[in-house]
């Protein structure tokens, strides 16, 4: 007589489970392969498609898609497509470095205000609310207006731009960060592991990072994704009013810019690049919600 022996399940793994939920999110799953398929033709799409970004051929002019432009060519006959592959790192990258700016500063803030009492929380909450109750476009509009000129002598007229654009999008953006983190510190500094650690004798820093700031990354996680693709739309909008950066670095805000006065000759000139920003966003979207589910077990998909 054979016995038959039962398998072992597998033992707990946070990451698995979360990656299981987040699986089960079919518009997140489609966002995540959107936004793959974006960054990879930005990084790659220069190796595939060689023709330079400022290559300029007044005989092509305003054509409209065909196989050796596929996307067509604007008024100085320069190849869409090389310009939105290149100006597609610029805008990522701006979003991505933006949103971290903001998610450290909102972590510094939040955990301060967390661990503390009394007028240290007090005071950093007041200064949260303070950033909060700014009207954050025209306030980037015009710290872009005041520093753009003297950071692009400083630190050259790409790198300039670029650093003023990450600093002034992160730094109007840590608030909901801050409010977040600091509402998981006050949960989580008086849970029983974080007494047990109090009581072993762990210092404040070794609490912060080794117990309480771990368990609240999750929530972090999630307004950190939503803040790349708020950032993406930032830098597009300073770009498209003419305040992001010059006409020869052409992220996609700035195509779109280039593009609003031959809306009526060659739409197509401003339907890819408004198209690619609408993709970013929404498939960045799309994957913070299904991180939003993914992380917290109490959602049921």
């Amino acid at each position: 007589m054979s016995s038959t022996v039962a398998t072992p399940a597998p033992p707990f793994s946070p990451t698995r489970d979360a990656w299981r939920r987040f699986r089960r999110h079919h518009l997140a799953l489609a966002g995540l392969f959107v936004l793959v398929l974006l960054v990879l033709s930005v990084l790659l799409g220069p190796l595939l498609w060689r023709l330079a970004i400022n290559d300029i051929d007044f005989a092509a002019q305003l054509k409209p898609p065909t196989l050796g432009h596929p996307f067509g060519t604007d008024d100085l006959g320069q190849d869409i497509l090389a310009r939105l592959i290149y100006g597609g790192r610029i805008s990522l990258a701006v979003g991505l470095a933006s949103m971290v700016v903001a998610v450290v500063v909102g972590i510094l803030v939040g955990a301060t205000a967390g661990m503390s009492r009394g007028r240290v929380d007090t005071a950093l909450m007041w200064l949260t609310d303070l950033f909060l109750s700014l009207p954050q476009l025209p306030l980037l509009l015009l710290i872009s207006y005041l520093f753009r000129d003297s950071l692009k002598t400083l630190i050259g007229p790409e790198g300039g731009v670029f650093v003023m654009i990450v600093v002034v999008i992160g730094g109007l953006r840590w608030m909901p960060v801050a409010r977040l983190v600091r509402a998981q510190f006050l949960s989580l500094r008086e849970k029983e592991f974080v007494e047990a650690a109090r009581a072993l004798g762990a210092s404040r820093r070794r609490l912060v990072v080794r117990h309480i700031l771990p368990n609240a990354l999750g929530p972090v996680i999630v307004a950190a994704t939503i803040d790349v693709a708020n950032a993406i739309l930032a830098e597009s909008t300073l770009s498209f009013l003419g305040l992001g950066f010059p006409p020869d670095i052409p992220t996609w805000g700035r195509v779109l810019f280039d593009a609003k006065d031959y809306l009526d000759v060659a739409p197509y000139w401003a339907l890819f690049p408004g198209s690619l920003i609408f993709l970013a966003v929404l498939s960045i979207n799309f994957v913070g919600d299904g991180l939003r589910d993914a992380l917290d077990p109490r959602r049921v998909l």
